[in-house]
């Protein structure tokens, strides 16, 4: 109970305090002895023209002089520089892109035409018809068995082989064919039941 009067006395002096601060802070009336204008005298405003003096009284800026604007507006002459530009310009590369600019644009040139690629039969063509069947060797010569279709066509060194080859060279292995319009060589190895072909 004591300390709830102890903080009730407590508030009332904080109280009294502060109503006697808030009274000692209300702003005073405050008289003078003389006057230092008369009350029927008008103070001139700041910054207008008077008879007396024409010039415009300067003001301290807090006065907006709204008869500036009965003078003619101002016309804009241009301007003479850009504020915009870099303060740093590269001269050089400046004058590349200016240059670029000006450059007329390439002339469209039409790709040409993939050429498409002329098929060449292999000169072994017509001999992928023939199947070598086998040889028959009598002494010095030989023979081998070709079969074309339902024939069975004997050759032997010398002869012909569809039309344009002659057999130069027949061994266990290989037959040797020479072309007779162009003089080339075809060295044709000899496998049991498969067409004649250059490929191993």
């Amino acid at each position: 109970m004591n300390r709830q009067r102890l903080i009730l006395f407590v508030l009332v002096i904080l109280f009294g305090v502060a109503a006697l601060w808030s009274y000692s802070a209300i702003p005073r009336l405050k008289t003078v002895s003389t006057l230092t204008s008369k009350p029927t005298q008008s103070a001139k405003p700041v910054g207008v023209a008077t008879a007396d003096n024409p010039a415009r009284v300067a003001d301290n800026g807090t006065k907006l002089n709204i008869s500036l604007l009965d003078g003619e507006p101002v016309v804009f002459k241009g301007y003479r520089r850009n504020i915009f530009k870099p303060v740093f310009v590269d001269e050089q590369k400046l004058v590349k892109q200016k240059a670029v600019a000006l450059k007329p644009p390439p002339k469209f040139v039409p790709a040409p035409a993939p050429v498409q690629p002329v098929f060449v039969p292999p000169v072994t063509a017509p001999l992928a018809h023939f199947t070598f069947l086998g040889f028959l060797k009598n002494g010095p010569v030989k023979t081998i068995f070709l079969a074309k279709d339902r024939d069975i066509l004997l050759v032997k060194k010398g002869d012909m082989v569809a039309v344009r080859y002659m057999a130069t060279e027949i061994s266990d292995q290989a037959l040797t064919l020479t072309v007779t319009d162009t003089g080339d060589e075809i060295v044709i190895p000899l496998l049991e039941n498969r067409p004649l072909s250059t490929a191993k």
